[in-house]
């Protein structure tokens, strides 16, 4: 296992290997994440982090297609009276994944723009909830890239009315 791949496993991140170069995780990737040091790790691998195996939400916030989801995401902190949260951050190919812990009680929801458009949230939900593509990882040849080295933020109380929590599975 690299030295990348062990700083985020001692951040607490259950990780699993992806395809390298690949955005899609494989099947069964919700049962592979881990915080083992000594799971297979094949060689190039892109990094993949389970939300729910690791407790975290993740803000995806991306540039493209005309929208500006750093840019609104800076507008819902300034309407808070927030300042942008100093939390462990990641530069994608097309934006930032800002990283939080998960709240205790009702899990968050894993949504695309419920928050506000270019803003998506990959979070434990109530199952297997959602993943992200982590730091190491390339798509397009384009990096994923660690660009602000701070301990994971427990996510901010003042965003919580923007989050969907997730529905219990019906049985």
């Amino acid at each position: 296992m690299t030295p990348a791949l062990t700083g985020l496993l001692a951040r607490g991140l259950a990780l699993f290997p992806m395809p390298a170069g690949q955005r899609q995780a494989p099947p069964g990737w919700q049962h592979r994440a881990s915080r083992d040091p000594h799971q297979p790790w094949p060689h190039g691998s892109n990094v993949g982090i389970g939300c729910r195996a690791s407790g975290i939400v993740v803000l995806d916030l991306d540039r493209k297609n005309g929208h500006d989801g750093i840019a609104v995401f800076g507008q819902l902190c300034a309407g808070a009276g927030q300042a942008w949260p100093d939390t462990f951050t990641v530069t994608t190919p097309h934006g930032l994944h800002l990283y939080f812990t998960a709240p205790a009680g009702p899990p968050i929801a894993s949504t695309i723009w419920h928050t506000g458009p270019g803003i998506d949230v990959r979070a434990p939900g109530w199952s297997s909830g959602g993943y992200v593509i982590g730091p190491g990882s390339t798509v397009n040849n384009r990096p994923y890239v660690i660009t602000h080295d701070r301990p994971l933020l427990p996510l901010p109380t003042w965003l919580m009315p923007h989050l969907r929590v997730a529905t219990p599975p019906r049985r």
